[in-house]
């Protein structure tokens, strides 16, 4: 006999009318199950046999069901939805995070809301925040990597959990963020124990929160080291600026080696040695940091500092749920990045 909060029914199963989207009702009569077991299965209810949670996983699988997110907000009074306020999602280390949020999400059993701001000022952060809280978020993830943005912020009321993922030292309960400075030392200690003496620094923005602390590993290691340090130079993240830089810095070269702070610059100064007909690394030697996709393929291949985004969005989304695991462990810690070694680097030429 079925459980007393298992109704099955008896009318024959029926398949959802084409033309449109299959509903909970669909996959009831399907499962030969009431609609509301079917929705205690969507919300985990532990009362459901497994049997029965199986059949209607089953039958979802196979109508390709996708729940109501809307209907189950107002059912449930939770929209499950964690959001994002992300101030420039174009680049690659912030998209890189975003996806990896929204994997950690899913397995959570949680969808992602992104609030894309087209500049930095109050206005366009508080019209974010806003737009997010329409919609019942029950956590936020603020990328942000201007310093500004976290000025403003801390302006604003923000009444759900939050996690920032850029550590500034404003606000220490709610940051996370990979050690942008140990990753910079790691590139410039490469270069230096390959024999360079002679490096120079491509940063990023100069309001940038990773190019200053990438700035600011790079003078680190160096003064470490004891090896003379040029100013580094002012960047804007893309190849053409990195190949322009190159172009201007080979009419001296009076270095052997460049540590650039993001990978696409690091490829402008490829191509800007190849035009000079040079070669890397004969000539010049090349680091990046990042690590994208492309990075392996670049020629040739780019050594390179590589984040562990898939830790950032697993951190991220338990902190904001309440994972024990996560909020045991010393998540304060910033994660730590590594060194891929290609094919960018060899000794000096001179």
């Amino acid at each position: 006999m079925p459980r007393s909060n298992e109704v099955t029914v008896s009318e024959a199963p029926l398949e959802p009318q084409r033309g449109r989207a299959p509903s909970i009702r669909d996959v009831a009569r399907l499962a030969g199950v009431s609609h509301q077991t079917v929705s205690r299965v969507l919300n985990n209810h532990p009362s459901i046999r497994p049997e029965t949670k199986q059949r209607v996983l089953d039958v979802m699988d196979e109508l390709q069901y996708t729940p109501n997110r809307a209907a189950r907000a107002l059912v449930t009074s939770r929209s499950r939805t964690i959001g994002i306020l992300s101030a420039s999602s174009t680049q690659y280390g912030p998209a890189s995070s975003i996806q990896a949020i929204e994997a950690a999400a899913r397995e959570s059993g949680y969808w992602v809301s992104t609030a894309n701001i087209a500049s930095s000022d109050a206005r366009s952060i508080a019209d974010g925040l806003a737009h997010l809280a329409a919609q019942g978020i029950e956590g936020l993830v603020v990328i942000a990597p201007q310093v500004r943005v976290f000025d403003t912020l801390a302006q604003l009321s923000i009444d759900v959990p939050y996690v920032t993922l850029q550590s500034t030292g404003r606000d220490p309960d709610h940051g996370l963020s990979v050690d942008q400075i140990a990753g910079a030392r790691l590139a410039t200690r490469h270069l230096i124990e390959r024999g360079h003496r002679s490096i120079y620094h491509l940063a990023g923005p100069q309001d940038w929160i990773e190019a200053e602390a990438r700035m600011r590993g790079f003078l680190d290691e160096m003064s470490a080291q004891d090896v003379p340090t040029t100013a580094p130079i002012l960047g804007d993240w893309t190849a053409d600026f990195g190949y322009y830089a190159g172009r201007e810095l080979l009419t001296v070269r009076d270095f052997t080696a460049i540590f650039a702070s993001n990978d696409q610059m690091a490829l402008g100064v490829m191509h800007a040695v190849r035009d000079a007909g040079l070669d890397v690394p004969r000539d010049v030697s090349i680091v990046g940091f990042d690590d994208i996709p492309e990075a392996a393929h670049f020629w040739p291949p780019l050594t390179t500092v590589r984040q562990d985004f898939a830790e950032i969005g697993r951190r991220c989304v338990g902190l904001l749920l309440g994972d024990l695991d996560v909020v045991a462990s010393d998540w304060r810690s910033t994660i730590m990045p590594e060194l891929v070694i290609r094919e960018s680097v060899g000794p000096p030429s001179f």
